[in-house]
């Protein structure tokens, strides 16, 4: 019986961020009890061309600093969000999407390496240039990774990615499905510390082990 964790998600989401540690260890569960795991782009802010005025700016940093409070999760706040910075998450969500299908084992490891760059060192994901050094340095070979990300397949791979999860009504981040040959189970939408999630997902491990 096919059986999968699918995280619907978006690496510049901060919710999502706050949610890594919750992930990686649901994730563990997971694969412990032999389900494969799967990243779905959720598009928070695709295309966005427009650059950050100061209330929409401060507006994101409160929710930031509600991020850090309630999870325990590190955020650079000086200097984030500068002058001229366009919220565009797509770029980084393609990366993800074009990894997903060159190295499936690491989307993981990218997930974590464009956040970590983005909120905590403060860097700017949107650039291509920076995800080609960070898929680079998660092991996934430069020529190789800018290829893909450039490809029209991986563009359209990202935004069917995107339109999935418009039509499964999916409106927040972090969502996790459980699957099992092709019907999907909910464990949340939108974060949920571990002891919440992970007595629901032992549950749902339990009932598909007795078929």
């Amino acid at each position: 019986m096919n059986a999968r964790l699918l995280y619907v998600m978006d690496p510049m989401c901060s919710w999502c961020w706050g949610f890594a540690p919750v992930f990686d260890a649901l994730a563990a569960q997971a694969q412990k009890a032999g389900m494969a795991l799967h990243l779905v782009a959720g598009g928070l802010r695709p295309g966005s061309a427009q650059a950050l005025d100061g209330s929409t700016r401060d507006y994101i940093l409160r929710h930031w600093r509600a991020v850090a409070e309630r999870t325990g999760q590190a955020f650079r706040f000086e200097d984030a969000l500068p002058d001229g910075f366009v919220y565009d998450t797509e770029p980084a969500s393609r990366a993800l999407v074009a990894v997903r299908s060159l190295a499936p084992d690491k989307v993981w490891p990218l997930v974590w390496a464009i956040q970590q760059a983005f909120y905590v060192e403060g860097r700017d994901v949107t650039r291509p240039a920076l995800l080609v050094e960070l898929a680079e340095a998660v092991g996934v070979p430069r020529s190789a990774f800018a290829a893909a990300f450039d490809s029209p397949a991986q563009r359209a791979a990202t935004q069917a990615d995107f339109e999935r999860v418009q039509n499964l009504g999916i409106a927040g981040f972090p969502t996790l499905l459980a699957e099992r040959n092709g019907q999907l189970a909910l464990l949340t939408n939108g974060y949920q510390p571990l002891d919440a999630l992970a007595p629901l997902l032992g549950r749902w491990l339990e009932r598909r082990a007795r078929g």
